[in-house]
């Protein structure tokens, strides 16, 4: 029997690769929806070939792309309000999730309350209510199986292992585009500069993330929420060739760790055939290729994001909530030049130093947090321009 797949965020580098798995084995798999938010000529040319019986499209495009469509048979929801609907169908199996930022919170939820088979590229949803996601998956029997590199990598090194044998996991980052950068030069970086990943094809928010590490800082909250850790048991690592996409040590010093060549439809491959590995295009990881491999501790005074998420993550409550929010505003007004590089890092610390915390994290104050850390952003910024 296929396996029945949603991709939400279908045009985007996520949903791309995820189609480019899926192509590969037609007689396994079938994709039963698409969704975009605007980019309506790649999600056209897709639905001609996949064939979805849904779309989720921004209702202001839903015209033009019935038009396009000429008469197909195709159900069209609302990417702003039906998402959470979509990721409930009963004829879903697996809902990848390739769609940035806190609006993939409420399908993430509803995927996981559904009972899904849930491969989330998407770290903010769990940043921001990462237990509540978990315990709704382990309620409703939903798995979930990350695509993120990373996550993936970690993922599939305790596969087998106890839990109660695990000593810490090494996150490695590639250091990114500024890693050799000297911090004097960060005021003048420029968007064309910060969207030039050296390593990943990637969205543009989260190569600026990647470019401060803010992501990496993501990454140790969703790691703590997927994998049920504690916050000394993740250490972050700048591994500048990005071979080693993680790792894990045990309590008897061993350490397993996953190593390949740096192309997202490997992990994507494995959420869609987990437990199974099938044979795959990418090319197999030269080891003879490989002169050496290095390793390096982060400096936190160039990026401070990092530690700031560490803090976060130590704390709590709506503080990951707070963080995401004011990262996703600094990052658009960076992206529209409104504001510099190194304002991002101002402006979500001093969001994160204004927030009350709430212990008791429930949907309600995630969403009030959210939403103060947002309007709290903008507020800070327009005390920069």
């Amino acid at each position: 029997m296929k396996k029945r797949i949603l991709i939400l965020g279908s045009t985007g580098t996520i949903g791309v690769n995820t189609l480019k798995v899926v192509e590969r084995f037609p007689e396994c798999f079938e994709i039963v929806g698409l969704t975009a938010y605007n980019n309506i000529e790649v999600l056209s040319q897709q639905i001609r070939q996949f064939q979805p019986k849904y779309i989720g499209i921004h209702h202001t495009k839903k015209p033009a792309l019935r038009d396009l469509l000429n008469g197909m048979d195709i159900r069209i929801f609302d990417v702003q309000e039906d998402l959470s609907e979509m990721c409930s169908l009963e004829d879903v199996d697996i809902v990848v999730i390739g769609i940035s930022g806190r609006s993939a919170l409420e399908p993430f939820l509803a995927a996981a309350r559904a009972g899904k088979v849930i491969a989330p590229a998407n770290k903010e949803a769990l940043v921001i209510a990462g237990d509540i996601l978990m315990q709704e998956a382990k309620a409703n029997g939903a798995k979930i199986i990350p695509v993120d590199s990373e996550q993936s990598a970690i993922f599939q090194c305790l596969e087998g292992q106890s839990r109660d044998d695990l000593k810490k996991v090494y996150l490695t980052a590639s250091g990114g585009s500024l890693r050799d950068m000297p911090l004097e030069e960060f005021d003048d970086l420029t968007v064309d500069q910060i969207l030039n990943h050296p390593r990943w094809k990637m969205g543009r928010k989260i190569t600026v993330d990647s470019a401060t590490m803010m992501n990496k800082g993501f990454e140790v909250i969703e790691a703590q929420r997927l994998f049920g850790l504690r916050l000394d048991q993740i250490e972050v690592i700048v591994h500048p060739e990005a071979v080693i996409h993680s790792m894990v040590c045990f309590q008897d010093g061993s350490i397993i760790a996953q190593l390949g060549v740096t192309d997202m439809r490997i992990p994507i491959q494995y959420a869609l055939t987990y437990p199974e590995r099938w044979s795959s295009p990418v090319e197999d990881l030269d080891l003879f290729e490989m002169r050496q491999l290095n390793f390096e501790q982060p400096d936190f005074r160039k990026f401070p994001a990092l530690a700031l998420a560490r803090e976060a993550a130590r704390e709590g409550g709506t503080l990951p909530t707070v963080l995401n929010a004011a990262d996703e505003v600094a990052v658009e007004a960076f992206l529209d030049r409104k504001i510099r590089f190194t304002d991002i890092y101002r402006v979500v610390e001093s969001v994160i130093q204004d927030h009350c915390k709430e212990e008791t994290v429930d949907l309600k104050s995630i969403l009030r947090a959210d939403a103060w850390a947002r309007e709290r952003a903008r507020e800070q910024m327009a005390a920069l321009l």
